[in-house]
């Protein structure tokens, strides 16, 4: 009974540990980047996912897996990103219902910006952490993304 009431107790402490970190780290705003650059965060994330790829054909649907958000939410955000100019899509070669990806200069340099502004904010944020615990945070962190990648999607 205690191990029960104690797990309940772990979960309701990690619903407010994870709650508390989305809140402060800024990923609730829409409109910006949590490291204040003027788009919302799945544009800086697909911007930096494109930058990664760089070269490399990438297509609406792979993005849309990558960053873990469905077929419209990808398109809607395909389209900002071609009107703010840092994305021309083009007809896949491979099949003419799909749209490939590539960065424009002015794209590329936002994301490039935008990867700068992410490290030197992580950096910031492990800097609070001391040299030996570190280790433990990023060894948690990767066991939190393994159980959560176990997980069911989010419905759309």
């Amino acid at each position: 009974m205690t191990a029960g009431r104690a797990q309940a107790s772990d979960v309701r402490q990690l619903q407010r540990l994870v709650q508390e970190l989305v809140r402060s780290f800024g990923l609730l705003v829409t409109k910006q980047t949590p490291c204040g650059h003027p788009v919302s965060p799945s544009h800086a994330h697909a911007l930096m996912v494109l930058l990664e790829r760089d070269g490399d054909h990438t297509t609406q649907s792979e993005l849309g897996a990558q960053l873990g958000i469905d077929k419209s939410n990808v398109a809607r955000l395909c389209a900002r990103m071609h009107e703010e100019g840092h994305v021309v899509q083009e007809v896949s070669a491979e099949d003419a219902r799909g749209r490939e990806l590539n960065l424009t200069a002015k794209g590329k340099r936002m994301a490039e910006q935008l990867k700068g502004a992410s490290l030197a904010r992580f950096q910031r944020v492990l800097h609070g952490v001391p040299l030996g615990k570190r280790r433990q945070l990023l060894d948690s962190l990767q066991l939190l993304n393994a159980s959560v990648a176990l997980l069911d999607p989010v419905p759309s």
